[in-house]
């Protein structure tokens, strides 16, 4: 009997994306894509609804291409515009927003560690509309260790090996997989870009996570496939020096946490406008009058800004480092990250809760489903533990030592 939560391989691309050549014209066109996005972000979240042609229509913005360096025929947008750009599809549909994270990353992934040929193959794909997903995590151990394997078989190489968490995985085209391969004197690790409909790679639609219900973040099955050495990416090697594949990834999902948040915020205010009634105690004849209402929409708001400007000189930070990897550039990117992380969380989370609370009970209504800002932000923010950041971040005020070097600092 077939498995129903096996998911179809998503079609090659029917047009191609638009070319964003600008920081700019990233901004302007994401704004212009979260405002048609908001419309529907609700439905599709209460009907768990995968965003197919959402996703099409995101792709052919031209959006899915702006970290494409210029070199390679891409807008090569910077890291402030990257975050930025995630942070207002965020604010429309948290959900969404996080789809091409990974996407994001594994080209941060091929422009550090990949050949020239490489580049130019997967910066030529992705700017014709195809999407790469991730297939990074594993479960079922209480170590990190990484069991799908890459090896060599009759001349072939093979992947074999079960993924979760792999989230945009099911609308990929590429997906990216973490993989250790035996080597002389130990093992090594890669990442394989395995081209989605690869005999042997099973995705199952399986995540069922309270929240970000429409990012695919299942389970991935690798067996026995095989791959060509093209598609072999190094891995371990771009920790072993100083790179900006671990801040690249996070300052994503730190924008992912602000967007969730000011979206909240918004809704808020809204709701406070239009439907709130004051308590009767602030003897006022609107609920936004009310004075304590006005003191918690304020904490919300500069919350958020701090949040915003933490990520925007973390994003400045961050092209630093790539204009000039050093084991200092790269250490200063990842702290101001982790800082801009701890504190999109603590503000995405106070948004979305404080939206209630302002708001009252009226506002837990199902055919409002404002829900989902909490349940999406609450669900992002577990990516990784900020208890760990601000131990990193004193470790490095105070001794003067630099994070480890790995994608959750």
């Amino acid at each position: 009997m077939t498995d129903p939560r096996i998911a179809t391989p998503a079609p090659a691309p029917r047009i191609r994306p638009h070319l964003i050549t600008s920081d700019q014209e990233a901004l302007d066109v994401a704004q212009a894509f979260a405002d048609r996005l908001r419309t529907d972000a609700s439905t599709r979240d209460a009907e768990r609804r995968l965003p197919w042609q959402e996703l099409d229509e995101f792709v052919a913005t031209g959006l899915w291409g702006i970290t494409v360096p210029k070199a390679y025929g891409g807008a090569g947008v910077s890291s402030v515009t990257l975050a930025r750009v995630t942070a207002i599809i965020a604010a429309a549909d948290g959900s969404l927003s996080q789809i091409p994270q990974n996407h994001y990353y594994s080209l941060e992934v091929l422009r550090v560690g990949g050949s020239e040929a490489q580049k130019r193959f997967f910066y030529d794909r992705v700017l014709a509309g195809e999407r790469t997903g991730n297939a990074l995590a594993e479960t079922g151990h209480k170590d990190f260790k990484r069991r799908t394997h890459l090896s060599r078989q009759d001349g072939q190489w093979r992947v074999s090996g079960t993924k979760y968490y792999c989230t945009g995985a099911i609308y990929a085209h590429w997906i990216p997989t973490l993989v250790s391969a035996e080597e002389e004197g130990g093992v090594r690790t890669y990442i394989v870009f395995v081209p989605r409909n690869a005999a042997g790679v099973t995705i199952l639609d399986d995540w069922d996570g309270f929240g970000q219900r429409v990012t695919g973040s299942g389970t991935v099955r690798f067996e026995d496939v095989a791959v060509e050495p093209e598609w072999i990416v190094p891995f371990q090697s771009s920790f072993e020096t100083a790179t900006t594949i671990g801040p690249v990834a996070q300052i994503i999902h730190a924008a992912i946490d602000l967007g969730i948040g000011e979206g909240a915020y918004r809704d808020t205010l809204e709701f406070v406008r239009q439907r709130s009634r004051p308590w009767i105690d602030a003897k006022v004849e609107t609920a936004a009058e009310d004075p304590l209402t006005l003191s918690e929409i304020g904490q919300v708001r500069v919350r958020l800004r701090a949040a915003d400007a933490l990520l925007r000189k973390a994003g400045r930070l961050v092209d630093e480092a790539i204009g000039n990897p050093t084991q200092d550039t790269v250490a200063a990117a990842s702290i101001a990250v982790a800082e801009a992380k701890i504190l999109s969380t603590k503000a995405g989370l106070l948004a979305a809760n404080k939206l209630f609370e302002l708001s009252g009970t009226s506002s837990t209504m199902a055919q409002d489903n404002y829900d989902r800002h909490w349940r999406n932000v609450r669900t992002h923010t577990l990516h990784d533990p900020v208890r760990w950041k601000y131990q990193a971040i004193g470790q490095y005020y105070l001794n003067g030592r630099r994070p480890p070097r790995h994608g959750a600092i």
